[in-house]
């Protein structure tokens, strides 16, 4: 066999020697600026073709002192051809824009189509960032897009935080670029949460996954969404402005294209929001931050470029809310026995925090498959939560009568309850990773990589209180604590995606990750496989299972009495989902249909309680849980030009805490005994939700549009605190929220944009109606003692409706 080998490679040698040969190489782009990867390059009437990578950019060996025809094409796109002649080993680079084909299979000229196509993943959404910044809400929080999304929910309007298919905010993976964001830790009520991570106007791709997702992500147990900010090309900028704060970016590139930058400042005053809350009083509340995000093209001069790029972001965050608070009427209760309760105040509450982020982030690309990438990131955030505040309180029965309907009739309780916290916490982490993609051929890749963090906490706790209700003085709480954490954390993940034939995929792996704070190694496999039918190429189904650890942090480790557990576990939960796609026409346009239904059957679970935004562990892997839902979306372009999508999701979720009980009751009321409770709801068991995001606009005059924001979701469960035998025993009322916006375009002429870089290019003017139907939406509960010892859940509600006037100027 090796003697014929040899004869062959005898012959071909001087054929090999003597053939004269060029290199074509260059870049493929959409002309959007976006770069397409997987384009087809080859010489027309020849078999030698080659395919883009994921910066569109390759490499061609072609034949030379020979004239040949250049074909670069892709789906959806019109081709383009260019003739070339080349000498001996010259390269020649080239550029290609393509310009999208309405005609090739119906696919192109829909914006939601060829973006937000995910039939060959699991629980991913793609979203357009540019919605982002229309969507109406209190803040033009970006998260709130994610709301209405299938499987995520959010029920109070002032925070940012989201919960997604039963899980709670910490169980929320967030990169971008593929730096994980961290969120601050003593926050416990919404109004003093700042502004969220990721600035709308930095973004370029969103992609949000709701489970199941690959094992490049990282250790949590409910959702990953991942960010990519933007890599400019030119110069830009906008200014936002609104009643409840604004915002500044500018972005641009040198003129060799090896420099480009990106910055955002952004302030928020919840003042004119928060002056629609019960408690009246003063509100100062000012959060900012500013971002950067620059980009260098370390490529040498005359090699390809892009070959090594730097990136660098840099993000400082500093959130003051201080609040006087004076009174407070809440009217509750049923329409036979309503009740009032009146609160007088004395004191104040400061909660601020400074966060500090960055990150490096080095990609070196060593061969047309292969490239590296390694991120160096830290964290520093300085928080601190001071308190004294003393709240008198009256609890009386309203009239019902015609006579003096409304007024008060008895009183049924008096009583006072105060807190002081002097609580402090200094949070520094730091990272590093390498992270690799290794295309072995069109249909084969391989990513590997390994991460280390360095974590140390220090938390001084000095917080108590204790309430006078009818004569009778009780300290509900005492913590006194000063802890200090230092541990160290080690990942690292593989995964192979293979495309088996054009309408398989599947895509394997495994993560495994060490903690050194408690030993312990976790091994985690997933899998997700997906295919397109044969007889319908518009219908795709798709499944996934794998098993997803969640080492603890900080909150989960640190009990009611503010002791750290050092026993304590990583929560685990396997993932099993299936699901199913499908394309298709209506009103000669073009929708998606997503259908997937989940079961998480969790163990080693840390239970907890929710008080407003705070999650109060109970540090201890004393319960196991499910969750077991469906999801569908429908989306598309409803009205041509705006894309807009519904969202319907059914979820149950319950737990069973081990040695959790509750009194047995006899008909005369006597206690006879305790029985194990079993399953009970957790804090996030939601039955129903619903998410629309709907656009609309005039049809002779696409500047003037409409933007409406639909969510509801049915009640949460709820229970008085320490009383462990009505843990999540009632159920809340459901949350509605309805916010409206019209906007109007005025778009200036070209000619003037191109005398001066800095003229205005457009004006978007908007009138938004937050809380269109006014919904008493409720966030938590005070609970109030009365002489008779009976304790009542005063509903603490949300904004209601509001006025909002935006205005966004891009340059």
């Amino acid at each position: 066999m090796l003697k014929y080998l040899s004869v062959w490679f005898i012959m071909l040698l001087p054929l090999g020697v003597s053939a004269q040969q060029a290199f074509v190489t260059g870049t493929v782009f959409a002309s959007t600026g976006d770069p397409l990867e997987l384009a087809t390059v080859s010489i027309k009437g020849t078999t030698a073709a080659t395919q883009t990578n994921a910066l569109g950019s390759f490499r061609l060996e072609v034949p030379a002192n020979k004239e040949f025809i250049l074909v670069v094409s892709y789906l959806g796109f019109r081709s383009q051809e260019r003739t070339l002649l080349l000498a001996p080993d010259q390269t020649q680079s080239l550029g290609f824009k393509l310009d999208p084909d309405p005609k090739q299979l119906g696919t192109v000229n829909v914006r939601g189509k060829n973006n937000n196509d995910t039939r060959e993943e699991v629980s991913v959404t793609k979203l357009d960032p540019r919605l982002t910044r229309n969507l109406p809400s209190a803040y033009g929080d970006f998260n709130k897009i994610l709301v209405t999304l299938p499987g995520v929910s959010s029920n109070n309007e002032l925070s940012s935080t989201y919960s997604v298919r039963g899980g709670n905010y910490d169980e929320n993976l967030v990169y971008v670029n593929n730096i994980e964001i961290y969120r601050p830790f003593l926050i416990t009520a919404a109004q003093q949460e700042g502004l969220s991570f990721v600035n709308p106007d930095l973004v370029q791709d969103i992609e949000f996954s709701s489970g199941g997702w690959q094992p490049k992500y990282g250790d949590k147990l409910s959702s990953v969404l991942s960010i990519k900010y933007k890599t400019p090309q030119k110069f830009a900028a906008s200014v936002t402005g609104g009643l409840t704060g604004g915002s500044v970016h500018l972005e641009s590139a040198s003129k060799n294209k090896k420099v480009t930058y990106l910055l955002g400042v952004r302030h928020k005053n919840g003042q004119y929001m928060l002056q629609g809350l019960q408690i009246d009083g003063d509100y100062r509340p000012s959060f900012s931050d500013a971002q950067a995000y620059v980009t260098y093209d370390l490529s040498k001069n005359g090699s390809e470029a892009g070959t090594t790029t730097l990136g660098i972001l840099a993000s400082y965050a500093h959130n003051n809310f201080l609040v006087i608070p004076e009174n407070r009427v809440t009217t509750f209760g049923t329409r036979q026995t309503p009740l009032r309760l009146y609160v007088a105040f004395d004191g104040q509450e400061l909660m601020e925090y400074r966060t500090f982020q960055t990150g490096v982030n080095l990609n070196h690309r060593f061969s047309d498959s292969f490239s590296s990438e390694f991120i160096l990131s830290g964290v520093q955030s300085r928080e601190r939560e001071f308190r004294d505040l003393e709240a008198g309180y009256r609890l009386s029965e309203v009239s019902v009568n015609s006579n003096n309907l409304g007024e008060d009739e008895r009183t049924r309780g008096v009583g006072s309850q105060f807190d002081h916290s002097r609580n402090t916490l200094l949070a520094r982490i730091a990272t590093a990773e390498s992270r690799n993609n290794w295309r072995v051929s069109q249909r084969s890749n391989i990513q590997f990589g390994v991460k280390a963090g360095l974590e140390n906490i220090d938390d001084k706790m000095a917080e108590y209180g204790f309430v006078d209700s009818a004569d009778f003085v009780t300290q509900t709480y005492l913590l006194n604590s000063d802890l200090n954490l230092n541990s160290m954390r080690y990942n690292a993940y593989a995964q192979h995606t293979y495309e088996i034939d054009s309408l398989k995929t599947i895509t394997y792996g495994i993560r495994a990750s060490y903690w050194g704070f408690n030993n312990e190694f976790t091994f985690t496999p997933r899998v997700q496989y997906s295919f397109i039918t044969r007889h319908n190429p518009d219908l795709s189904f798709k499944a996934a299972v794998g098993l997803y650890y969640q080492p603890p942090f900080y909150r989960e480790l640190r009990d009611f009495e503010g002791q750290l557990n050092e026993e304590i576990k990583a929560q685990r939960s396997v993932h099993a989902i299936i699901g199913s796609d499908y394309l298709f026409k209506a009103w000669g346009r073009d929708f998606k249909f997503t259908a997937e239904a989940y079961y998480k059957h969790i163990t080693n679970v840390i239970p907890y309680d929710v008080d407003n935004v705070r999650l109060r562990y109970y540090a201890k892997n004393n319960a196991k849980a499910y969750a077991t839902g469906m999801d569908l979306r429908v989306n598309g372009e409803f009205i041509e030009g705006a894309e807009s999508w519904l969202s319907f999701g059914l979820m149950q979720t319950k737990e069973n805490v081990t040695g959790d009980s509750t009194f047995v009751y006899a008909t005369n009321g006597d206690i006879t005994g305790k029985r194990e409770v079993g399953y009970l709801r957790r804090p996030t068991d939601q039955l129903m939700n619903i998410g629309v995001f709907f656009q609309d606009h005039l049809p002779d005059n696409p500047t003037i549009r409409m933007y409406l924001n639909l969510v509801y979701g049915s009640g949460l469960p709820f229970g008085p605190p320490r009383q462990q035998e009505f843990r999540n025993a009632f159920n809340g009322k459901s949350y509605k929220r309805l916010d409206l916006g019209f906007s109007k375009v005025i778009v200036l002429e070209s000619e003037l944009v191109e005398r001066n870089r800095f003229s205005l290019q457009s004006l978007w003017i908007g009138l938004e109606v937050l809380n269109l139907i006014d919904a008493n939406n409720r966030v938590s509960y005070t609970y109030v003692q009365d002489v008779n010892g009976l304790t009542y859940a005063v509903p603490n509600f949300l904004t209601g409706r509001r006025l909002n006037l935006r205005f966004v100027a891009t340059f």
